[in-house]
């Protein structure tokens, strides 16, 4: 069986589709993370349908979508990195989202969408810590860890890695 990868930037009728495979990956990725994913809020489709349709809408990331074949199985996102007030960014883009359907891993899919959000250029990134496939695929694109960790929904640590 053959795949045939393709990406192409984000459009909004790509909304649900880009919601179900958010909300599916999570689940994969971080539904150990909860006791009952299926009375989670961070897995819910409908509650990304909308936060697609807004960030499409008004351009808040750029965001490519990839397919295998017809199905869209992964997409990515990037945005100038947020300041706060009392640092200044590490990097001037952060690598906001990557997401992968767990049947497509392996495809290279993910290397395409990494390379078409973001290319070479120098960037941060947030990944679980206890997501060790993860930070593999990000080392092996010269990102490393700066020691910085945070916590984000049911994530109870996040590592920080920059190139």
């Amino acid at each position: 069986m053959t795949s045939s990868i393709t990406v192409r930037p984000a459009a909004l009728e790509d909304a649900e589709r880009i919601a179900f495979v958010h909300a599916t990956s999570w689940r994969e990725t971080y539904g150990r993370f909860v006791d009952d994913p299926d009375s989670s809020p961070w897995f819910s489709v409908d509650r990304r349908v909308g936060m697609w349709r807004a960030n499409l809408t008004e351009g808040t990331l750029s965001t490519v979508v990839g397919f295998d074949g017809d199905d869209l199985v992964g997409f990515g996102a990037a945005q100038e990195t947020p300041t706060s007030d009392d640092r200044d960014p590490v990097r001037p883009e952060e690598l906001t989202m990557l997401y992968v359907l767990a049947r497509a891993h392996g495809t290279g899919v993910g290397q395409e969408l990494l390379d078409a959000v973001l290319g070479d250029r120098p960037a941060s990134l947030w990944v679980a810590e206890d997501n060790p496939r993860a930070q593999a695929f990000y080392r092996r694109n010269g990102f490393t860890a700066d020691g910085a960790t945070s916590s984000f929904g049911p994530i109870e640590r996040s590592v920080r890695m920059v190139r």
